[in-house]
């Protein structure tokens, strides 16, 4: 029997232009933190240290650094701004990490703004967790986007734990933009790769 997997797609629009998101995003790879105000730290682990297949990242998500996802690009298409990344280790995350992976995507506006989404599909382990922790996915992601926005129009450091994450959010709550993306989530079968 196949195993139900589930793909969660959420996007936003940044104030910025394509090439310029897509070097944050994709480029900057080891440097996630910069712009995620869940990743405490972020670094490269091996391989290239820029966005380029093979690179690796190590992301944590606590102060103590407990918490972590190591991850990979393993495709990439700088012309249509796609990345395939996968988590290759984790601790103390509920995911089956041969049925997880995401694509990370920009695209162009045409009017100096981009697109930026991620399509993220995962399976839990145990299975349950999936409809406990997808709310969890989908602030994380939509959190993750606005902190982009946040970081390329004035280049602030919305990194995990600070002071300026917490007031970044806040911000885009008071002021009705916390709620301005798209998402859409399916149950899926069979295997995510």
């Amino acid at each position: 029997m196949a195993k139900d997997y589930r793909k969660m797609t959420i996007t936003r629009t940044i104030n910025a232009p394509a090439e310029r998101v897509w070097a944050a995003l994709v480029g900057d790879y080891g440097e996630i933190s910069n712009f995620s105000p869940f990743i405490y730290t972020s670094n490269y682990e091996s391989g290239s240290l820029k966005g380029e297949v093979g690179a690796q990242r190590k992301c944590s998500f606590n102060a103590t650094g407990s918490r972590w996802t190591k991850e990979q690009i393993m495709e990439l298409d700088d012309e249509n701004m796609r990345m395939k990344n996968v988590i290759v280790e984790a601790q103390k995350f509920p995911l089956e990490l041969d049925n997880t992976f995401a694509t990370y995507f920009v695209v162009d506006n045409g009017d100096g703004t981009a697109t930026a989404g991620y399509e993220f599909n995962f399976r839990t382990s145990p299975a349950f967790m999936g409809g406990l922790v997808t709310g969890s996915f989908k602030s994380s992601l939509n959190e993750t986007l606005i902190g982009l926005d946040h970081y390329l129009a004035t280049g602030e450091h919305v990194t995990g734990g600070s002071d300026n994450a917490r007031r970044v959010l806040k911000l885009y709550k008071s002021d009705d933009r916390y709620g301005d993306f798209a998402y859409t989530l399916v149950k899926m079968e069979g295997k995510t790769k």
